[in-house]
C-alpha cells in the first residue's frame, strides 16, 4: 500500500521560484501555493493544514519572519514545521529565522539535490511525529497528546462527569492452574480485545488492565451527557459477549462488574517513567462496587442510577451493601428489560 501523499504550502512572491518548486515537488507531494504572507495566513485559517511550509523571507507586506511568528502564536498552526527560503545568506538572518520558530533554512539560489534532501528530511520527521502521536492516543486522551506535543507537558485536569466500569474475572486463579500460559494469554487477549471493541462502540475506552481486572471509562476522552447509560450498556454488552462466547468447548469465563459515576483528577505522574492516571475517592468507590457485585451481574451505585435515562433498563435495589474502606452504601443490580 502506497503512503498517503503529504501536503506542502509554498509561500513566495516570486512566480519563478514557485514554478521551480512545484516542478520539483509536485510529483511526490500535494502542493499548495501562496504569493504573499497574508494569502498564506488566509489559506491556513480555512483549509486543511499542510505537513510543511516553505516560506520565503523577503516578501512585500508581511515578511517571512512576521508570518512565522503569527503562525507560531496560534494553537492551530504552531505545530507546523517551517523552512525559510532566502537570499539573505548570513548568520544574523539565520539566527533571526530560528528565533521566529523556523525548523530549517535554505539559501537561494538553492542546489536542487540539497533542497529536496532537506524537504524530505523535514517530512520524514513529520511522519514519525504523527506515528508517535497516533501511538500516544492509544494511552492518552487526544487533548493530552496535543498538550504534550505542543508544550512538552500536560496540565492536571478535573473531569466532573464520567462513569467507571470495573470488571473482574471470576475464579481466575482456578483457570491459571488449569490452562497453559500460552492459552491463558490468548484467552485474556481475546476477552480484552472484545471488551475494547464494546467500549469503543459505546464511546468509551479501556483505561487499564491489572492482571485479570479490566477498567473502562466513559467520558474521559470526550464528554457525554449520557455517560452513565453508555457505561451500563457497555457492561451489559460484556456479559452478553461472554454468554455468546461460551460454546462449551473452552473456558467458561464469568465476570463481576461494577459501575459508578462521578469525578476524577487526571494527569501524568512520574519523573522518569510517565503514566497517565486518575485519582479521587470515586475511583476507589467504583473498584469496591465491582468487588461487591455477583457473577454475571452488573452492580451500580446511586450516583449512576440517578443519571440513567435509558427506558430499556431494569434496576433492582440490593439494599445497603458493606464495602471495605467505604462502609455501607446502597447498590442496585441493573439488566436490560425482557
Amino acid at each position: 500500500m502506497s503512503k498517503e501523499k503529504q501536503t506542502l504550502l509554498l509561500v513566495d512572491d516570486s512566480s519563478e521560484s514557485l514554478t521551480l518548486m512545484v516542478a520539483l515537488l509536485g510529483r511526490d507531494y500535494r502542493v499548495k501555493v501562496a504569493k504573499s504572507g497574508a494569502q498564506a495566513l488566509e489559506l491556513l485559517g480555512s483549509e486543511q493544514l499542510p505537513d510543511l511550509i516553505l516560506l520565503d523571507v523577503v516578501m512585500p507586506g508581511m515578511d517571512g519572519h512576521e508570518v512565522c511568528r503569527a503562525l507560531k502564536a496560534k494553537d492551530r498552526t504552531k505545530g507546523i514545521p517551517i523552512v525559510f527560503l532566502t537570499s539573505l545568506n548570513d548568520a544574523g538572518s539565520e539566527a533571526k529565522g530560528f528565533e521566529a520558530g523556523a525548523s530549517d533554512y535554505i539559501a537561494k539560489p538553492f542546489d536542487q539535490v540539497i533542497f529536496l534532501a532537506r524537504v524530505h528530511t523535514q517530512l520524514d520527521l513529520v511522519r514519525e511525529r504523527k506515528k508517535t502521536e497516533h501511538l500516544l492516543t492509544n494511552f492518552l486522551p487526544r487533548r493530552v497528546v496535543h498538550q504534550l506535543v505542543s508544550t512538552g507537558t500536560a496540565r492536571p485536569e478535573q473531569i466532573d462527569e464520567l462513569s467507571f466500569i470495573f470488571c473482574d474475572l471470576v475464579d481466575f486463579t482456578t483457570f491459571t492452574e488449569q490452562l497453559s500460559k500460552e492459552t491463558l494469554l490468548d484467552e485474556l487477549s481475546d476477552l480484552f480485545s472484545a471488551f475494547d471493541s464494546i467500549m469503543e462502540e459505546r464511546g468509551g475506552q479501556r483505561f487499564k488492565t491489572i492482571g485479570d481486572a479490566y477498567m473502562g471509562l466513559v467520558g474521559l476522552n470526550r464528554p457525554f451527557s449520557d455517560h452513565a447509560d453508555r457505561a451500563v450498556h457497555a457492561a451489559l454488552d460484556m456479559i452478553d459477549h461472554l454468554k455468546w462466547r461460551d460454546t462449551g468447548n473452552g473456558p467458561a469465563w464469568k465476570v463481576r462488574i461494577g459501575v459508578h459515576s462521578g469525578s476524577v483528577i487526571a494527569g501524568i505522574v512520574g519523573a522518569h517513567h510517565y503514566q497517565y492516571d486518575i485519582f479521587g475517592e470515586d475511583v476507589n468507590y467504583a473498584a469496591r462496587v465491582e468487588g461487591a457485585s455477583e457473577p454475571m451481574r452488573v452492580s451500580i451505585t446511586t450516583a449512576t442510577h440517578g443519571r440513567l435515562r435509558s427506558p430499556g433498563l431494569r434496576v433492582e435495589p440490593r439494599g445497603l451493601i458493606g464495602m471495605k474502606g467505604i462502609g455501607e452504601r446502597e447498590l442496585f443490580f441493573v439488566e436490560r428489560g425482557k
